[in-house]
Parts: C-alpha cells; structure tokens; sequence
C-alpha cells in the first residue's frame, strides 16, 4: 500500500499543495517563490528518499514568513496522513551530517506529540535574501502538524548556509530512518501503551 498523500491548504496568505511519497526515489518539483527554501526543501527529498511535489502562491511582496510557515505546517499535515496509523515503522531517527566546517545532528521521534528543541545559532541573519529565523517557524509548523518531537543541533559551522545545509540533509536522513518499515515489526505499534 502506497504511503503517499496530498494535502491542500489555503488561507488569505498562502495557497499551498503539497504531494508526498514517503517510499520514493527522491525525486523532487518545488515552485514556492522562495529559491532557498528550495534548495533546502531538496535536501529533505533526496537524502531523505521521499518524492515531494510542493506548490505554494504567497505573499513574498511582503516577506517570506507566512510562506515558509505555511509550508511547515502543510508539508506537516501531508507527512501526519502518509504515515497513517504508525504500524510497523521504526519510529525513531538520528542523523550526524557534515558539510566542511559545519556539523548538525537531528533527532527524530514520530511520538504522536509535537515538541521542537532547536538549538542553532546562525552567524548570519540572512543567507542571501533569506531570513534565517524562518527556519525555525518552518520546523515548528511541521512538529505541530505531523506530531513529532524533533532536535535540531547544529554542533559546529561558521558558514551559515553550510549551516543550514546540514540540518536539512541531515533531518532528511533521520526522517529516513524513522518512516522506515521494519519487517520484524509488521502490523505493530512501536510503542509499549499499544497506539501513537
């Protein structure tokens, strides 16, 4: 059975549809009007072996806040529906990732309860035209949308975009391995009290 979804979320900031496959290749479409976030979003996809297809009409003559927001909320929303009733998956996820100076390491628990623990000094406020405080609004919006707990360190870097870099290929590759099926766990609950 497939665990795909696609989720649609409209408000009178954002327009957003986001399509996933969490058995996917990688393979990855954005149009968001935002090109960093993109570039980021990739990392999810690829390193994370899941096909994202993400659309989003925002108000970026404003700034990209609601945009980036949004799309942590909706790409939340589309994960929550994929994953359905948890049976059989590994739950959990961890990742170190380098990118030369920089080091991030991201833990994830698909628990069922939203909680972010971000801990990420970025030595720049910007990354081109990109405010980095976004990205926090981006992780809490898809905690609290697909109902994990999720730490974000980033243990070393002073090039803030290898900065960035890192927590995403890395949070791609802890969601790897927490959506992963383990085949000794078919059917089953990852979890003593017998539902998520």
């Amino acid at each position: 059975m497939a665990r795909s979804a696609t989720v649609e979320r409209n408000t009178l900031e954002t327009q957003i549809r986001v399509s996933i496959n969490l058995d996917g290749t990688g393979k990855a479409q954005f149009n968001t009007g935002v090109p960093f976030l993109e570039h980021m979003l990739d990392q999810i996809a690829r390193h994370g072996l899941i096909d994202l297809d993400i659309h989003c009409d925002g108000d970026t003559h404003i700034d990209d806040h609601h945009t980036v927001e949004d799309i942590g909320i909706t790409l939340g929303q589309a994960f929550a529906q994929a994953i359905g009733d948890k049976k059989g998956i590994v739950r959990y996820g961890h990742s170190y990732v380098p990118l030369d100076e920089a080091l991030s390491r991201v833990v994830i628990d698909f628990s069922g309860r939203p909680g972010l623990d971000m801990k990420v000094e970025f030595t720049r406020g910007n990354i081109g035209r990109f405010d980095t405080q976004l990205f926090w609004e981006f992780f809490q919006g898809f905690v609290n949308h697909a109902n994990v707990t999720l730490h974000i360190d980033n243990l070393k870097g002073f090039n803030a975009h290898h900065q960035a870099e890192t927590i995403f290929k890395a949070f791609g590759r802890a969601l790897r391995m927490a959506v992963e099926l383990d085949p000794r766990m078919a059917g089953v609950t990852p979890s003593t009290k017998g539902s998520l």
